[in-house]
């Protein structure tokens, strides 16, 4: 049951490592804000059939409100983050720096909730912000310059890459508690497709009717999301927690190399530099917390 239950997690850390080309291979056929709306509507529909609808009146109101606020808006900032890049490579970069998500929620953990660390955290958040640097400076090494000039070119996409990060770091650390054993996904990605769906009415975007290859796109981006969710919870719940929550921290390479694949786009060394230095940086972070967790048992 557990062995089952864990290969279930990792296949959803799979799905998920797709979404980053899925997502801007709908937002190229029907635009950002339509593409988003219809990924979230269709992956709410899965949801429901899968995971089912909660029961509302045992939820507590915190959790209902501050969650699926926080959701809803790292939700919109990830899909349209992707959405509104330039180009295919400006994507797989943009994704990039939604996976510095990792580390900021260990860093906003131990603040919280003063947990005890190992003093491989520091290095570890240090790795992740400088490979972000490297996939950001392309093949110019360590340039601010071109650093600058690179997030200049489309300031929208990398901010809300970045505010994104920082708002699902929050959720993680903040729901925990509120939560209190309930489950609220489906009700976050159906508030989720509805806030697009109201963007998209005040956009001046037209609704583009999409292409076969656009809907096969959006089918497999509402599987991968609203499945890849499903998966977890099954994971988490009866699988292997330590295993997924280390293999998770890979999902920045693989994601990249996915998206790579699936978008047609060769990337430069200094992208996968970049890329492992924030996977292997997070990693460090995690390992941090658990790396100082035999000290706290022995002196308790």
């Amino acid at each position: 049951m557990q062995r089952r239950a864990t290969l279930t997690g990792l296949f959803a850390i799979f799905l998920w490592s797709t979404l980053v080309g899925l997502i801007k291979s709908v937002s190229d056929g029907v635009g950002p804000i339509a593409g988003a709306a219809l990924i979230y509507s269709a992956s709410a529909v899965i949801l429901a059939l899968t995971v089912g609808l909660p029961n509302l009146r045992t939820f507590p109101r915190a959790y209902l409100v501050l969650g699926s606020t926080l959701f809803v808006l790292y939700e919109i900032c990830l899909s349209l983050s992707l959405g509104f890049t330039h180009s295919h490579q400006q994507a797989i970069e943009v994704g990039m720096v939604n996976y510095l998500w990792p580390g900021m929620t260990i860093g906003l953990t131990v603040l919280v909730y003063r947990q005890k660390v190992s003093l491989l955290m520091v290095p570890g958040l240090l790795l992740a912000v400088i490979g972000i640097c490297r996939v950001l400076a392309a093949d110019h090494g360590f340039s601010w310059h071109d650093m600058h000039e690179n997030i200049m070119d489309n300031p929208l996409s990398f901010g809300l890459a970045l505010c994104g990060a920082m708002i699902w770091a929050i959720y993680c650390v903040v729901t925990k508690k509120m939560a209190q054993g309930c489950n609220g996904i489906t009700l976050f990605f159906v508030l989720t497709a509805l806030a697009l769906w109201l963007t998209f009415l005040f956009s001046p975007q037209p609704l583009v009717a999409p292409s076969p290859r656009t809907w096969l796109c959006l089918i497999f981006a509402a599987l991968a999301m609203g499945g890849g969710y499903a998966a977890w919870n099954t994971g988490i719940l009866h699988g292997n927690v330590t295993l997924l929550a280390a293999a998770s921290y890979f999902i920045p390479v693989l994601s990249a190399l996915l998206a790579a694949v699936m978008l047609q786009t060769p990337l430069p060394l200094s992208f996968w530099q970049g890329a492992a230095m924030v996977s292997v940086g997070s990693l460090l972070c995690w390992w941090s917390t658990r790396a100082a967790s035999p000290r706290r048992e022995s002196s308790a």
